[in-house]
């Protein structure tokens, strides 16, 4: 009988934690009462991504808002509007494209803290509420359409967007939508199926249609995985926020490290950082942090349009 060898394993350090002014202490939100149960949340951070001066942004979904981080650690308020912002990358080395749950996909230009539409339906339908994205080489951008989708209703919905407009929706029979993310040379489409406890991995035919989705990864705990991420070797890491744990995964899936944050702390979404890109930075968004630890392989390239 074949056993897999255990997984080294290393304790996730805290970078930074949201300062009180910022914390909405006491506060109830739409959001939270829906997606955490009534918890009187003061933040819940996800969307991590670094820009060209080595500052991390960080979205805060219940409260509307984007936070920049400096490499010291300092927080600043970017921009703030009626709306769940939740995953985000830079769209231009001014503009970053946010997946927001309560309006569709939103560009904020970061100087001044600006926001306005850039995709808020499809042909007159809104979105279920929409989770994630990323971009690839192309300037395709990909995105779930998570809603409040789940075993219950595994309508969830995955969608490319291309640089001529035209969106195509590639899935829509999964669990509870939400990481997703590109293998390295661009032929494998990740999606977290977090409901469904596990990871999909589907191919990208060369005519840009997809075949045989198929399920990669299997967790375990009360909440599955969450925000996802690549390294330059093409393994793939997993955040599971019910278990507070990192999985990285070989091309097996099989785990050859796990990051571990401490016991009741939620880690939901990634990103590498560090001027060599070897820092991964996690969200644990209950408790309004963002932790790293430092590894040896780096992160895959970011693209924008």
């Amino acid at each position: 009988m074949f056993l897999l060898s255990s997984p080294a394993i290393r304790d996730l350090e805290v970078f930074t934690s949201m300062p009180p002014q910022f914390r909405r202490t006491g506060t109830r939100s739409a959001w939270a009462d829906a997606n955490q149960g009534g918890r009187l949340a003061d933040s819940f951070l996800e969307g991590p991504v670094f820009d060209d001066a080595g500052n991390l942004f960080v979205t805060d979904i219940p409260f509307g808002r984007i936070f920049r981080i400096d490499p010291r650690g300092v927080w600043d308020l970017v921009a703030q509007w009626d709306g769940e912002p939740n995953g985000m990358k830079f769209l231009s080395s001014t503009e970053l494209l946010v997946t927001d749950y309560k309006n569709g996909l939103m560009i904020i230009e970061v100087a001044s803290g600006a926001v306005r539409p850039f995709l808020g339906r499809r042909n007159s339908e809104s979105f279920k509420g929409v989770n994630d994205l990323t971009i690839d080489s192309r300037g395709n951008v990909f995105f779930t359409d998570q809603g409040q989708t789940g075993l219950h209703d595994p309508t969830g919905r995955v969608y490319r967007l291309g640089r001529d407009g035209r969106l195509d929706q590639l899935l829509g029979n999964v669990p509870s939508p939400n990481g997703i993310v590109l293998s390295p040379d661009e032929r494998f489409l990740f999606v977290a199926a977090t409901r469904g406890n596990c990871v999909w991995r589907m191919p990208l035919l060369a005519d840009g249609s997809v075949a045989k989705a198929g399920q990669f990864f299997t967790s375990y705990g009360p909440s599955g995985p969450d925000g996802l991420a690549m390294d330059e070797s093409g393994r793939l890491l997993v955040a599971n926020p019910g278990l507070g744990r990192v999985w990285v995964l070989d091309a097996r899936a099989e785990p050859e490290l796990v990051l571990r944050a401490g016991p009741g702390e939620s880690i939901t979404n990634l990103a590498f950082g560090g001027a060599d890109r070897k820092e991964l930075y996690c969200t644990n968004s209950t408790r309004g942090t963002v932790m790293r630890a430092r590894l040896e392989v780096a992160g895959a390239t970011v693209f924008r349009r």
